[in-house]
């Protein structure tokens, strides 16, 4: 059995769920104990705060965990990355009031800036030689500034609405960070085998993000060139239709180009074009 540490609560905990449930690893989602066990996979769901989860992976009291890149940065914890997830993205920024005017990070010097990350924002200082008073906050970091308690702040940004409301702009982004799933580095061979079935689950999940199967067919006097617009993993599938002037062509499309290729598709001559979302993708 393969133990997974998960935030309780918040972007990051449904993003988690998510992804498990895209996996087909079956959490009983309206029992919310401590701990939990899937129903079809050897797997079980700890939920803690996210800033408790990289000491309980380095520790052992999980076996992997999915958090925050911010949070383990800032923990400092020994444990691994086993995988970087792609979702519940954001960055790390300084932030002062909008109607300052601002020409550099040498601002900063001998200002007050208000944090919950004092471990991040220390290194990036000293890299920068700039000598600040670090105030750490485990609030709400962005009303520093307006109340008096900072001159600016130093906190996760992701729209920049917060940032707004609280009349303040950002000035500097000093690292972005996505989910990560970290893990145990005394992991035994048989979690690892459980480790390895969850990743490949996961790689099939993600290969299917944005990607549409599309079939069409197409007149076989002009198929090398609807062949050569499709820009497929490997090669279309082409399939003969009762039609002997015609086939069916089956591809996987990007949905970043995916309308650009539909058009330059129907004015080669393609017709019939059917478009399906791609639940998982294995390479």
């Amino acid at each position: 059995m393969l133990r997974i540490a998960v935030q309780s609560k918040g972007r990051l905990f449904e993003d988690t769920m998510n992804l498990l449930a895209e996996a087909d690893i079956k959490i009983n989602a309206g029992k919310r104990t401590l701990l939990v066990q899937s129903s079809n996979f050897p797997l079980e769901v700890l939920y803690l705060r996210d800033d408790d989860i990289p000491q309980s992976v380095a520790g052992g009291v999980a076996d992997i965990g999915v958090v925050g890149e911010n949070e383990f940065m800032e923990r400092g914890e020994d444990a691994e990355i086993i995988s970087r997830l792609g979702f519940s993205r954001c960055r790390l920024s300084l932030a002062i009031p909008k109607d300052i005017d601002y020409h550099g990070i040498e601002w900063f010097n001998g200002k007050k800036i208000a944090t919950s990350y004092p471990n991040i924002l220390r290194n990036y200082l000293e890299k920068n030689r700039i000598n600040t008073d670090i105030h750490v906050i485990t609030g709400s970091v962005e009303i520093s500034p307006g109340i008096g308690l900072a001159d600016g702040i130093f906190d996760i940004v992701s729209s920049g609405s917060t940032l707004v409301s609280n009349n303040l702009r950002e000035v500097e982004v000093v690292m972005k960070s996505e989910a990560l799933l970290i893990g145990n580095k005394q992991l035994n061979g048989e979690k690892r085998d459980i480790l390895q079935n969850m990743l490949f689950r996961f790689e099939a999940v993600r290969n299917a993000e944005d990607k549409k199967y599309v079939r069409m067919n197409a007149p076989k006097a002009r198929l090398q060139e609807i062949i050569d617009v499709l820009p497929g993993l490997k090669s279309p599938t082409v399939i003969p239709l009762a039609d002997e002037e015609w086939c069916s062509v089956h591809t996987v499309l990007d949905q970043k180009r995916f309308w650009e290729i539909i058009g330059r598709l129907k004015e080669i001559g393609a017709q019939g074009i059917l478009v399906t979302p791609i639940e998982k993708m294995i390479l």
